[in-house]
């Protein structure tokens, strides 16, 4: 038998993606340069990391079912919905929070389910459990014969596929930025870097338990840690999908200098983390900074709501 073709032939992403250097006064006044790595742009229903985590893991799926797990503004559920769509599998969305809380559904849910994906809602306690083998088996019984997908699509593989954004920087930076929320693409990211390079993740998520997810995912993809990273934890604003009017100005301000959509959920909190530590001197004069666009507002119908 034939093997099917492989993604990248089937969906013809953007590869590499563009690496673009913009002229900010708030990094030259300390002589870093700063670029950018338009992940974006890879592809317009799975673009930046969704990307490059979900490559591999929908090739070993080879066309059957997907189940995986988002909130109910999750980009990841929505880049597998779409996946579905264009490739012809079928997806199952498990999402957090009861069901009556989100009719009708919100445009991000539905353009899921105009993609095909079955939407099945649990209660915030059962999703917290959805690693558990009860919870497990149950949507095993339910939906049966289908490949498990991890919320965010953080794992082994990964964070192997995102070792090619690692690889399409070397040499071209000193530093390379992500935002993080699983910690899947930072994980891949330093893996790929080469010697003298380094990786640094931004949270968006507080609970400082980020360190730890990425050391897990590289012992299981590579067998142990993997390049040079480290994580800057003080840029969270409040938690995953909060913002406050300091954040929006800036991504305002920002987008307004350089022409460029700025995505509030990651890509604000990343390129605010790195305007600030340029600002501490954090990076010597002469370093290379590249911030990792991984998505861009219109592919983000995202929850934001403001820190009180």
């Amino acid at each position: 038998m034939t093997s099917p073709p492989r993604l990248d032939a089937r969906l013809r992403p953007r590869l590499p993606s563009p690496l673009r250097e913009v002229h900010d006064e708030r990094f030259a006044r300390h002589g870093v340069r700063l670029l950018l790595k338009r992940d974006d742009l890879i592809h317009p229903d799975l673009p930046g990391n969704k990307w490059r985590k979900l490559a591999l893991n929908l090739e070993a799926a080879a066309g059957r079912t997907v189940l995986t797990f988002g909130g109910a503004y999750s980009n990841h559920l929505r880049a597998t919905a779409a996946a579905g769509r264009l490739l012809g599998f079928p997806t199952v969305g498990v999402v957090r929070g009861e069901e009556l809380a989100h009719q009708p559904l919100n445009p991000s849910l539905a353009r899921c389910a105009a993609d095909g994906m079955r939407l099945h809602f649990v209660d915030r306690t059962t999703y917290r459990a959805k690693t558990s083998p009860e919870v497990l088996e149950g949507l095993l019984g339910r939906f049966g014969d289908v490949v498990v997908v991890p919320e965010g699509g953080s794992n082994a593989l990964a964070a192997q596929g995102c070792t090619a954004l690692g690889r399409e920087l070397a040499g071209e930076v000193d530093v390379a930025a992500v935002a993080c929320g699983t910690g899947g693409t930072l994980a891949g990211l330093a893996a790929g870097l080469a010697a003298g390079q380094r990786a640094l993740g931004v949270p968006v998520v507080g609970g400082g338990f980020l360190a730890g997810e990425v050391a897990r995912l590289q012992h299981e993809a590579f067998g142990s840690r993997a390049g040079d990273w480290t994580l800057e934890e003080r840029f969270t604003f409040g938690g995953y999908a909060r913002t406050t009017p300091e954040l929006d100005a800036f991504a305002a301000d920002f987008e307004e200098r350089h022409g460029l959509p700025v995505e509030r959920v990651y890509v604000a909190k990343l390129l605010f983390a790195l305007t600030g530590l340029a600002g501490e001197g954090a990076f010597a004069p002469g370093t290379r900074v590249a911030a990792v666009v991984t998505g861009a507002p219109d592919d983000a119908l995202q929850e934001s709501s403001v820190s009180r």
